[in-house]
């Protein structure tokens, strides 16, 4: 198949008709553009480790009321023994000392990534853009243009 068929086909990647190249406020050369795709590369990733934070602290506790049910049926079905050792050692224990869940996620945000995020973001204004993803944007007007 030539690109002719393959677009005709699947459609073109590329933009028709107008487009508009991403304005860059005045004094930001290429290498702080890169420099601050950069930070906002790290933020993203900040993001996604809070998400499986997020995550983990959602299974635990999914785990722990799956484990509850697990008790009340071992109850039914009379091994009450073993379920006292369950209930004892494993319903509601911190994950960490003196911590469940949700307090890694509550530490997680006030003590890294809110700061993250706001330190990024002031940087990013004081190096005179606000944008997070002015190098994307630049990547996309690249890529999109027309043969």
């Amino acid at each position: 198949m030539d690109v002719d068929e393959a677009v005709e086909r699947y459609g073109s990647a590329k933009r028709v008709g107008s487009h508009e190249t991403p304005t860059r406020p005045g004094g930001l050369d290429d290498a702080a553009v890169t420099a601050l795709g950069k930070l906002s590369e790290a933020l993203e990733v900040v993001e996604h480790a809070r998400g499986m934070l997020y995550a983990f602290h959602r299974l635990t506790g999914r785990a722990d009321a799956t484990l509850q049910r697990a008790v009340a049926l071992m109850r039914e079905a009379g091994l009450n023994t073993q379920a006292d050792v369950v209930e004892e050692c494993v319903v509601g224990r911190n994950v960490l000392p003196g911590m469940w869940t949700f307090q890694l996620v509550e530490a997680y945000d006030e003590c890294y990534w809110s700061v993250f995020r706001e330190v990024v973001d002031r940087v990013r204004e004081e190096a005179g853009d606000p944008e997070r993803h002015r190098y994307e944007a630049e990547m996309k007007e690249r890529e999109q243009r027309p043969r």
